[in-house]
């Protein structure tokens, strides 16, 4: 699961609110067999549901992109002719 800080940062709010799996559901929109499964670790939810659930509970998501480095011969061709690569040294 990508998501699992922000998923486990949702669960923690949520039940620190004392609010229940249906509640919050009921809350963001979406659905409890999908909140559930999130909640136990298996699915990936979308950004725009970790949206509905952090809007629910009054949380903010904050995501960041880093430049990766990467080896020369893990260049694809794709990558190559749009210069979305840095080279590592």
């Amino acid at each position: 699961m990508y998501f699992l800080p922000i998923i486990e940062a949702i669960k923690a709010r949520r039940q620190s609110l004392r609010v229940t799996q249906k509640g919050l559901s009921d809350l963001s929109g979406v659905a409890l067999g999908a909140l559930k499964k999130f909640e136990s670790g298996k699915g990936n939810p979308t950004l725009s549901t970790l949206k509905k659930l952090c809007d629910a509970l009054g949380l903010e998501i904050t995501l960041s992109v880093k430049k990766q480095l990467i080896h020369e011969s893990r260049i694809s061709s794709f990558q190559r002719r749009r210069g979305w690569y840095s080279i590592a040294g």
